[in-house]
């Protein structure tokens, strides 16, 4: 079959002789891929890598890692079941793909150690201690034309209510809706949101405020056509080359903002956003930082009691509230269509996918791979 893998930094390779994945344990479920996003994180790893690769093996799988297929904003179709697979699986269904790899895959794994993580023992899998993603040295992924995953990480969605491109951007809102849900957001008609950094994410994070009835929304992203983007979406929009007391002022009595997400992920977005939240607000950092510190007064946090938080990828109840939110008309698929720049076969996917968002970031926000 074809697929994209992964060998190294700047080393991938399209092949069409790509082993078809097969059943191996009670629980696989083996999906058609229709649509695969290409994520930040996979240009961070062809850029920056190895860091999801950065061992020989998973240490949980054992799979050898280079040579993965990589894609983890996957859309598919079941196609063939394990024996034991969820009873509300079923082959002809549409399904996204919950990616986190972690501890608790182990017992679908045949694997002879059964110990978890701390993490993982109270709940909170996405901060595993060994996590890897499908596509990210897990296990392969979704550039490629099958991909066979455990049951427990396949959720379905209606077609006729979420079209399959708009379903690879599930993963990506459900990281939003993560954040969003960290935060503890109490929305009211004053409610004041700030999102800092207008790429896939933060313009996901629009998205997931609406679907918590947040509509009180100001992007702050220095790329114009991000910006315009943002607007057609309804909400209100900076360029941060204006001074920040201009940010400000777009408050209520420029009091400042009630939440703000950190969608950008550099000193001077962390800064900003302890600087512009409000007494009492909550800032919530989404970005995936390099090893960097940042300076902190911890006075900057007590004479305001402001609260800073983080938020870590995903877990499955995010798909699942992002899929209802679909449902219930709270996110309009439409507008999560304007996200996507371009669909790309898979044959061309690393010249005028990868490459493509690399050269050209402030024209792009998702580009989607397909067989």
């Amino acid at each position: 079959m074809q697929a994209i893998e992964c060998h190294g930094r700047e080393n991938l390779k399209y092949t069409t002789n790509k082993e078809l994945p097969r059943l191996i344990h009670p629980h696989d479920v083996k999906i058609k891929i229709l649509y695969c996003g290409i994520c930040g994180s996979d240009l961070h790893e062809y850029l920056d890598g190895p860091i999801f690769f950065a061992d020989e093996t998973n240490p949980i799988t054992l799979k050898t890692k280079y040579g993965q297929a990589m894609g983890h904003e996957i859309s598919g179709e079941i196609v063939e079941l394990g024996s034991d697979v969820d009873r509300n699986l079923s082959i002809g269904q549409h399904v996204v793909i919950e990616a986190c790899g972690t501890c608790l895959d182990k017992p679908y794994l045949h694997s002879t150690n059964k110990e978890i993580c701390h993490s993982c023992s109270i709940g909170k899998y996405n901060c595993c201690e060994f996590i890897n993603f499908y596509g990210l040295g897990f296990s392969d992924g979704g550039f490629a034309d099958y991909c066979v995953i455990s049951d427990q990480h396949v959720i379905p969605y209606d077609p006729k209510v979420v079209s399959d491109d708009v379903a690879a951007l599930i993963e990506p809102l459900s990281v939003s809706w993560h954040g969003v849900r960290q935060s503890k957001i109490e929305p009211n008609l004053n409610t004041e949101s700030l999102i800092i950094g207008g790429g896939p994410i933060g313009l996901c994070t629009i998205f997931a405020l609406r679907g918590h009835k947040v509509t009180n929304i100001v992007l702050s992203e220095p790329a114009e056509a991000r910006r315009k983007l943002a607007a057609k979406l309804g909400v209100r929009i900076f360029d941060p080359k204006h001074p920040i007391e201009e940010l400000r002022a777009m408050t209520n009595n420029s009091s400042g903002f009630d939440y703000i997400y950190d969608c950008s992920g550099n000193k001077e977005t962390f800064h900003a956003m302890i600087e512009l939240l409000k007494a009492g607000g909550v800032g919530t950092n989404i970005a995936i930082w390099p090893k960097i510190p940042v300076d902190l007064y911890p006075m900057s946090l007590t004479l305001n009691e402001i609260y800073i938080t983080g938020s870590m990828c995903y877990v499955r109840k995010d798909f699942e509230l992002v899929i209802e939110a679909f449902n219930q008309g709270l996110i309009n698929p439409k507008e999560v269509q304007l996200l996507i720049t371009g669909k790309v076969p898979l044959k061309n996917g690393i010249e005028k996918g990868i490459l493509e968002l690399i050269h050209n970031k402030a024209n792009n926000i998702k580009i989607l791979l397909h067989p």
